[in-house]
Parts: structure tokens; sequence; C-alpha cells
């Protein structure tokens, strides 16, 4: 199976800039977008073979995800079951016959970090949640993690440590995710790969320059890290300040 993810700024904005084309080039069997920015109705993709769930933030025009499917999951669900956390749209998981898949959009902690502890206490949430699907089957978790885990996973380290996004807390929630029993696809089958990226600041040249972060992510259950065959961070792919990201595995 072929697994996409993008976190496309606007999937309205996304369309116009040839998401359509993107969506049937990448050819995926279940394809995840973050950050919709959409209420429902506001949109009509046509999306041939694919079943369609999407949520969508209370807020207007803010945060919001979707899951496109060739295969009817077993159940849906929206959120992770927190009333505070679930109006922001997320989050979406589908249930499968050999996994779960869980789509997330974390919070961004904000320049000022005025919204790290807000989002430090999804985190948590978070990963009680996946531990407890993952006791039932293996787990995909994927979206726009907002984290830099490693220095490698960031063009300057040492100029953003402590920055949102690179902080020790959020980092070292990422580290205590990976040491509940999962695992990172990319650094799986490339853990020494470095200046490959999948969001760039819209800050004039900073993408020709590849001044770029690794925040968005394919995590899986260790059970079924041996069924990865590929992972792919499709950085020529424009339409976003963020590029799509693949999975491939043999499920």
């Amino acid at each position: 199976m072929k697994f996409v993810s993008w976190n496309v700024n606007g999937i309205r904005a996304c369309v116009g800039k040839g998401f359509l084309d993107t969506f049937k080039e990448l050819n995926a069997d279940i394809f995840c977008l973050q950050e919709t920015k959409l209420q429902e109705g506001q949109i009509n993709l046509e999306l041939d073979g694919y079943y369609q769930y999407w949520n969508y933030a209370v807020k207007k025009g803010y945060s919001g995800t979707a899951i496109f499917t060739r295969q009817k999951p077993l159940s849906v669900k929206y959120g992770i079951g927190n009333d505070e956390y679930d109006v922001e749209g997320r989050a979406i998981t589908l249930e499968f016959d050999q996994f779960f898949i869980v789509n997330v959009y974390t919070p961004n902690s904000q320049r000022d970090l005025a919204r790290l502890g807000y989002r430090l206490v999804w985190e948590d949430l978070l990963y009680a949640y996946l531990h407890e699907l993952n006791k039932e089957k293996a787990v995909i978790l994927t979206g726009d993690l907002n984290v830099a885990h490693k220095p490698e996973d960031l063009r300057n380290p040492k100029s953003n440590k402590g920055n949102s996004g690179f902080t020790d807390e959020e980092r070292g929630k990422m580290t205590a995710l990976l040491s509940i029993g999962f695992v990172d696809s990319f650094r799986y089958l490339y853990p020494d790969k470095t200046e490959v990226y999948s969001w760039w600041s819209y800050m004039s040249k900073v993408r020709e320059r590849n001044i770029g972060w690794r925040i968005d992510y394919f995590i899986v259950s260790e059970s079924i890290a041996n069924l990865i065959t590929e992972a792919e961070i499709h950085t020529s792919i424009m339409g976003s300040d963020h590029c799509p990201i693949s999975l491939e595995m043999k499920i």
C-alpha cells in the first residue's frame, strides 16, 4: 500500500496550484491532508474511486484534516476524545483490518511559545490515545507534527535551539513516543540522510536555498516496521509551504 501525507496550507488555495495533478501523480491508496482551512460545503473535490473523510475546525478558515481512501474503512473517528482539543479538527482515525491510520495536525507552539503548554498537553493526550490503539492492532501515525526531532532534521539547529518546533520539550515528546513502540519510517530507512526537509518558510529564497525543517512524518508501530519498503519526501512538489511525504508498505 502507498500512503501520502501533505500539509496543504489551505486546500482551496492548493487546488489552484495544481493539487489535483499532484494527487493523481502520487497515486496513493490513502492520502492524508492537514491544515485544510475550510468548513463543510466550501469545496467539492471529485476524486473518483476514493472515500472522503473531513474533520473541520469550529473556527472558520483554521486547521482541519482530511483523509481520502480507496478502501472503505471499518470505522472512522474524529478527534482524540477530548472536547477542548477536538474543536480544532486536528485528527482523524480510520480503522482497517490490519491497522489504524491516524492523521494529525499538531498544534504549533507559536513564535513566542505562547501555546507550548497547550501543545504539550495535546502530545500527552495523543500518545495515550495511540498507545491504546496499538494494543489492539498496528498504528500508522502521519501528519504535520510540528517538530524537528533531531539536529539533522533542520538546516540551522544551533540558531533554532529553543524556538518553536525545536524546543527540548517538543523534541522530548517525540522521543517519548518513539520509546513506547513506534518508529520514524524515514529514519528507519535513512538514519544518516541529511538536508532533506518537508517545510520551508515563505521568506524570500528560503526554499531555493533549502533552509528547511523535516516536521512531517509517518510514524509506525514497531510490529510492522519490517513491512516498510520506501519512505520519501517529495521536495520538488510545490503548492504549499510543505511538500508531500509518502510511505510504502507490504500491507
